[in-house]
Order: structure tokens, then sequence, then C-alpha cells
């Protein structure tokens, strides 16, 4: 497994640059399903959480005691899956910036930072939330996927984050090249992530699966086919799906081994054509 850590920084990259989020045609969409029809693709990309890792028990539960922190006031699930949703929220540390300053508490990268890790991590003797991460996707499935495809992770999660609760997981050696926040200049939704992971190659060759608003602008940047984690029943459900679509999903997904679905009907396309 190579694991690009190319830059060092003491936390996450700075706050994206504006302008990425262009409105794509519906044609766009239908030629991104129509190549998935038509190619299994070679190469697998993840994001992490909400699509291998679950994480309301850690960055969730950590961003709403964060803006009790910092705001004074208890924010709810539903306001929580607003504010992820807006494009350029990928990042929990900005998401609560914004969302901290619009409630009346101006509040900076750095600071959300500050405040949001004393939760996530523990302090002054108190576990930190990230005790109650949980995998969702077994070893065993990972090493099948290895078996027909390449796998690689584009995350927001930093280094210290990831390797936490990768690195002495089973299932992370199948991963050829794991591109965390610390690798890139850009955060998401910029596509540096997918650039480096594909290189020269075909994006229409890779699938790139991620449950997030800017998980989807990178991949229409990036020119890979895009499937969205969304399950029936989640907090905006209709307005997310309706613009995952929009934004070219070849597929919504309740969890990623429903990509095994997709992926099966993709190769019996492929063995008709």
């Amino acid at each position: 497994m190579e694991i690009r850590y190319q830059r060092k920084f003491s936390g996450r990259s700075r706050p994206r640059r504006k302008g990425l989020a262009r409105p794509v045609p519906h044609t766009a969409a239908r030629s991104a399903r129509d190549r998935l029809n038509r190619h299994e693709p070679e190469i697998l990309i993840f994001d992490v959480d909400g699509v291998l890792v679950d994480v309301r028990d850690t960055y969730w539960r950590s961003a709403l005691e964060t803006m009790l922190y910092l705001t004074g006031k208890r924010v709810t699930h539903e306001e929580l899956h607003h504010w992820k949703s807006l494009p350029g929220n990928n990042d929990d540390w900005q998401m609560v910036a914004n969302w901290a300053t619009a409630l009346g508490r101006p509040t900076t990268f750095a600071q959300a930072r500050e405040a949001f890790q004393q939760f996530y991590w523990g302090a002054n003797g108190r576990p930190g939330n990230v005790a109650q991460e949980k995998i969702l996707v077994t070893p065993a499935q990972i090493a099948r996927w290895a078996e027909r495809f390449e796998l690689n992770l584009f995350t927001g999660r930093n280094r210290r984050e990831y390797s936490y609760t990768f690195e002495k997981w089973p299932g992370a050696k199948h991963f050829r090249t794991v591109v965390t926040v610390d690798d890139v200049k850009r955060m998401k939704p910029h596509p540096e992530g997918l650039y480096k992971i594909l290189g020269k190659r075909d994006p229409a060759s890779a699938l790139y699966l991620g449950d997030n608003i800017d998980d989807a602008l990178a991949a229409r940047e990036a020119g890979v086919p895009f499937a969205a984690i969304i399950a029936v029943g989640e907090h905006n459900y209709r307005k997310r799906a309706v613009k995952f679509r929009e934004l070219g999903a070849v597929a919504l997904l309740p969890r990623a081994t429903a990509v095994n679905g997709l992926l099966k009907n993709s190769s019996k396309s492929k063995d008709k054509s």
C-alpha cells in the first residue's frame, strides 16, 4: 500500500478556493451513467467518512458539541445536515467555522479546529468521541474488491485521523494510494486528490464513492463517474438526492457495499455489448 504524504502540515489544509461549482448539463450526467454501463471501472476510489466509517457518534457528535461550546446554542442534527450539504463544508472544521459565524459568533478555521479537537480527541482526561468510531465494511469485502479492482482512498481526514482508524485495520493493506487532506494544497471540492490517484489515466476508468456534495463536485470536475452513498430516510434525503443527480451521480446507494449490485449490472451490460 502506498500512502502519499507529500506535504507536512500541523493540521488540515487551508479552505477551498471558490468558483468550482458551475452547473452541469443533464447530458453530462447521462454520459457518465452510459460510460459506467458500457465499461466496468478498473479503479475504485472511496471517501472515508459516511462511506467506510460510521461517523455519527464521532465527527457529527463532535460538531454538535463544538457548536454548543462556541455559540452556547444547542443545534440539531437536521441543522447539521443542512450545513454539511453546502459546498465547501466537507471539512468539519471549516463547516463549524462557517456555521458558528452565521450564528453570530465569528469563528476562524483555526479556532474551530482547536475547539473541535477537544471533543473529537478528548481533553483533560475526558475520552474523545473518536473512540466510538465504527468501520462499516469488513476486511473480507475489501479483499474481494481488491481481487477485481485497484482500490484507493481520497479523504478529507488528516494523516493523524486516518492512521488512528486504519493503521492496524487488515483491510487497509489493499489500498494502493491514500490521499489525505495533508497531501493536497486544496481541499475538496477541488479534485487535486483524484488527480494524484489517477495520474495520466483515463478518469472514466474509475468510480468514486462519496457521501457529500463536495465529493460529487470533485468527481465532476475531474471527469470521474461518481456514486453517492445516501440512504432513504436520511435528513434532507430528497433534496440531497436531487442535487447528487444534478451533479451527475451514476447511482444513489444506501451503503458502500451496495456498489456490488451496480458493478454487477455494469459487468452484464459489458458482456452484452
